[in-house]
């Protein structure tokens, strides 16, 4: 959504693109506004209204100038790109992620709310802070690090264990995980660390599932829980900083036209 709606907003991508790309999330995608005043400024469904289709929320992103978008992967303890104690922010948390529209002071908030129906709930917004700039390439290099000492330090506290066809696992896992198209001149960079953050995350996701082999003690689950935080948040680190790659070159290469 993000990627997406900032080429369309830069023409550098068609309104029927920008529906198409979110197939792959959901069979259907609904827009309904978080309260009576966001509704009545934006033209969309109000909460107690029937929600319409996502090119009702193009059409509220144009006439509110919205100019581009960013990626907000919030979790309890960092709550960077938030507005602070706001009925967005509260979502957003609850969620897990949201898109932030700053120039139109919108949030969006995408969460399911049946068998493949996607809701995209938009809030106004309150004080934002200045975005948080990471360039792609540190935030690659730190997912790196993080990946090797997060390694090294389980298998120092010996909670790093064998596991039978634990490759195959990790590409289940990968293979899960929808893979929508993207803009045609997206950034082949920031395309190559969003596959890895995938990646990484799924081998996350296997390292703390301890079904095969029975849960872990306290101490041990502790110790592997800090363990891999700083490579959750590198992952996160990451797929902001790609997204805001792929948001500032599709920028640029319309501004050239």
């Amino acid at each position: 959504m993000v990627v997406w709606t900032s080429a369309w907003l830069h023409g550098a991508a068609a309104s029927d693109d920008v529906l198409d790309a979110l197939h792959p999330w959901a069979d259907a995608h609904e827009v309904r506004a978080a309260d009576a005043d966001t509704a009545a400024r934006l033209d969309l469904p109000g909460p107690d209204d029937v929600p319409d289709g996502p090119a009702l929320l193009l059409a509220a992103l144009r006439k509110a100038g919205a100019a581009g978008g960013e990626l907000v992967l919030p979790v309890p303890g960092d709550a960077r790109g938030l507005d602070g104690a706001t009925p967005f922010a509260k979502h957003a948390m609850r969620h897990g992620e949201a898109a932030v529209l700053p120039e139109a002071r919108i949030g969006l908030v995408p969460h399911e709310v049946a068998d493949g129906v996607l809701r995209w709930t938009v809030f106004g917004l309150g004080e934002l802070a200045p975005p948080e700039h990471v360039p792609i390439g540190e935030a690659e290099h730190g997912m790196s690090s993080a990946m090797r000492e997060a390694a090294s330090t389980l298998t120092d506290l010996g909670v790093a264990k064998h596991r039978p066809n634990v490759r195959e696992e990790i590409a289940r896992t990968v293979a899960s995980r929808p893979t929508p198209p993207w803009p045609q001149n997206a950034p082949q960079r920031a395309l190559r660390v969003l596959q890895r953050a995938s990646e990484v995350e799924a081998i996350l996701w296997v390292a703390t599932d301890d079904s095969p082999g029975g849960a872990l003690s306290a101490s041990a689950t502790r110790a592997r829980t800090e363990a891999l935080r700083p490579l959750f948040d590198a992952v996160r680190s990451a797929r902001r900083a790609a997204v805001a790659e792929m948001v500032r070159v599709l920028a640029g290469q319309a501004g050239k036209h």
